[in-house]
């Protein structure tokens, strides 16, 4: 069992994002879902009744948790979830399903924020191996390319490093 897991707050729409994130993601699965009682619910849990006290879902086997806890707290960029792409495809994947409904402002250099305020990285195995490169020139244009971008093209990338 993992030590620590990442606790994600929502407004009202834990279990819609669960099911969304659990249906784009392999070897992703729902654990449990406890939820809020029946209500009436007073003070700051009225009108969470039935809502998700807590869930908790898998990402490709990294274990989550989630709430519906109301507007109190929002997601920030600054902590966001890297997903590690093996090619172009898996990029085009996740990028476009994350890209549903999401505000194109938030869109640079391969993050998005989802519809549900949270932050992705979506990066090809390909970009780190190429900004790493021992040739700074290259891998200078490589970054220039990529500050250029929203969702990370291996095409463009590849062609910055070889001009």
């Amino acid at each position: 069992m993992q030590k620590i897991t990442p606790f994600m707050w929502f407004d009202k729409s834990a279990e819609e994002a669960i099911n969304f994130y659990t249906s784009l993601f392999p070897d992703s699965k729902i654990v449990s879902i406890a939820r809020y009682p029946d209500g009436p619910l007073e003070g700051p849990m009225k009108g969470m009744e039935g809502k998700v006290l807590t869930a908790v879902f898998e990402l490709f086997g990294q274990r989550f948790m989630a709430i519906d806890g109301g507007p109190a707290l929002q997601p920030s960029g600054a902590v966001s979830f890297y997903v590690d792409c093996k090619d172009q495809e898996e990029v085009d994947t996740y990028w476009n399903a994350l890209a549903e409904g999401a505000d194109p402002e938030s869109q640079q250099c391969g993050w998005i924020k989802d519809k549900y305020g949270f932050s992705w990285q979506i990066i090809p195995k390909q970009l780190p191996e190429l900004l790493t490169d021992s040739d700074k020139e290259k891998a200078g244009r490589v970054m220039a390319a990529m500050m250029q971008m929203k969702k990370i093209d291996v095409a463009k990338l590849e062609e910055a490093y070889n001009a």
